[in-house]
């Protein structure tokens, strides 16, 4: 089953942080991440790492459950199934793209998200999963515009024709086999 949210700036909204521990339905002392800084290649991104890190450290996740992996070599689906979430930082979306892509990672992400692998996007990592860019993941048939000063209405979206969305950095799209939908 789909778990995916995506955003502008994480879980600035506690909501958002709320639905996550949701979606993974166990104690946050027991909850295991794969946190992917990959496309924080400029300094504007690089600065906003330990604010990502703090998303997940203030939703109770201790430090030592949370494992960076950079893609720069390949992972196995076995391992990949250990991390109850993967969560992407922002940077350059193309550079991230083609990481993804050249090592292969994208058929074991596609795998782990389809067997209920909760999926996190912030900014970059959010835009590899819709269609704005060749070669994206696929996992949401829409146009995603982040960090607007007004967001799309709240609710459920009908994806069939591509909608394009606008998310203001307190909202997010949350994408499940059933629906998509924007909360805040």
């Amino acid at each position: 089953m789909k778990k995916i949210i995506l955003t502008s700036a994480g879980f600035e909204n506690k909501k958002i942080q709320d639905k996550f521990l949701e979606l993974i339905n166990k104690p946050s002392n027991e909850i295991m991440v794969l946190f992917i800084p990959t496309a924080a290649i400029n300094a504007d991104a690089i600065a906003m790492l330990p604010k990502c890190m703090n998303d997940l450290l203030d939703a109770k996740i201790p430090k030592e459950n949370v494992h960076v992996y950079d893609l720069h070599k390949e992972m196995a689906l076995e391992k990949l199934m250990e991390y109850d979430a993967i969560y992407f930082c922002g940077g350059s979306t193309s550079y991230l793209l083609d990481r993804i892509n050249e090592i292969k990672f994208n058929v074991v992400l596609k795998e782990y998200v389809q067997k209920g692998g909760v999926f996190v996007g912030v900014s970059a990592g959010s835009m590899i999963a819709v269609q704005n860019r060749p070669n994206n993941l696929g996992f949401i048939n829409c146009l995603l515009s982040v960090h607007c000063e007004e967001g799309s209405k709240l609710g459920k979206i009908d994806t069939s024709n591509c909608p394009k969305i606008k998310l203001t950095n307190n909202q997010a799209i949350l994408l499940t086999d059933d629906w998509a939908e924007i909360i805040e």
